[in-house]
């Protein structure tokens, strides 16, 4: 029982979705480290290869070309131990097979927050999103530790990601009359987002994916928090976009308790056109696919408009 040796994405998710070939690799991971593999549970979704085994753990596998996915996620959980309100996994055992690390993980308790929060009334919405922008600030107030060393550093991430911004959306399809309004915006982003500032921990992803709720007399709350294979360090606004783009859907009342909740009073123009700018340049930026304000792309003229739209308030 071998991993392979895959030298593309493209590969190594077409090993990924037949669990068949994994599998059983994984089981043996586990049984070497004397746990129960006797009922595995495969997590289909996700980047990585996860399963969940008896005892309330989680085997999660990285190939070797996502060794910075394991790098991220070991170093992240390290230094945020024992520093958040919000439990995250806890790592039990490390070790590397056939060149693929993984590592074995505390299983949190909740309900995933994708299978709830499209049936929640409006007044839970925005109390979970004051609750992600307190736990985006609370992450950011831990110290770097070793995350200080991970690469990319934010200015060279920056300027890479603006220098293929235009590529890239005019790639996923973005309409001619936003992508005019692209070299604007990148200028204005030269300006806005602080290349120097001390830098702080940026999880890229609080979305509905990666985090667990629990109910307590009809009240939802935010539960756990996992996933930390895309850490970076860098300028705090970054974290505000998962949950701008997936949650708040342009809802003023949303909009109001996110940022609140992450520490800002004023939602102005500056700070609009900056999460805007960020918005575009993010590691996994497709507007299409990711805006969730009904009928965005009718409403909005320009770049402009699309920021008042999404940030509304």
């Amino acid at each position: 029982m071998r991993l392979p040796d895959l030298t593309d994405a493209e590969s190594f998710r077409a090993f990924r979705s037949d669990a068949a070939r994994w599998l059983p690799v994984a089981l043996d991971i586990a049984r070497s480290h004397g746990l129960d593999a006797s009922a595995p549970h495969v997590f289909p979704t996700g980047t990585n290869l996860v399963v969940g085994l008896g005892g309330g753990l989680i085997l999660k596998i990285f190939p070797p070309l996502l060794r910075a996915q394991f790098v991220s996620e070991r170093a992240s959980l390290a230094q945020l131990k024992g520093r958040l309100d919000l439990p995250i996994p806890e790592i039990v055992a490390e070790g590397v097979r056939d060149g693929w690390r993984y590592l074995i993980m505390t299983r949190l308790a909740g309900t995933l927050g994708s299978e709830v929060w499209p049936q929640l009334p409006e007044d839970q919405k925005e109390r979970l999103l004051r609750q992600i922008g307190e736990t985006i600030a609370s992450v950011q107030r831990a110290p770097l530790g070793a995350l200080a060393h991970l690469e990319p550093r934010w200015d060279e991430f920056m300027r890479a990601q603006m220098q293929g911004c235009e590529a890239r959306h005019t790639r996923l399809g973005l309409a001619p009359k936003f992508l005019r309004g692209l070299d604007d915006l990148l200028r204005d982003a030269a300006e806005l987002i602080p290349m120097d500032a001390p830098p702080v921990i940026l999880i890229g992803e609080y979305i509905p994916e990666n985090f667990l709720l629990a109910c307590d007399d009809g009240q939802w709350s935010l539960a756990g928090l996992f996933d930390f294979g895309d850490v970076l360090a860098g300028w705090r606004d970054y974290d505000l976009l998962g949950p701008s783009a997936f949650m708040a859907a342009g809802r003023p009342g949303r909009v109001k308790s996110l940022l609140e909740g992450f520490g800002y009073e004023k939602l102005d123009f500056v700070l609009k056109r900056r999460l805007m700018a960020l918005m575009l340049l993010h590691r996994a930026s497709d507007l299409n696919g990711h805006i969730c304000v009904e009928g965005w792309q009718g409403r909005a003229k320009d770049l402009v408009e699309l920021q008042e739209l999404i940030w509304a308030g």
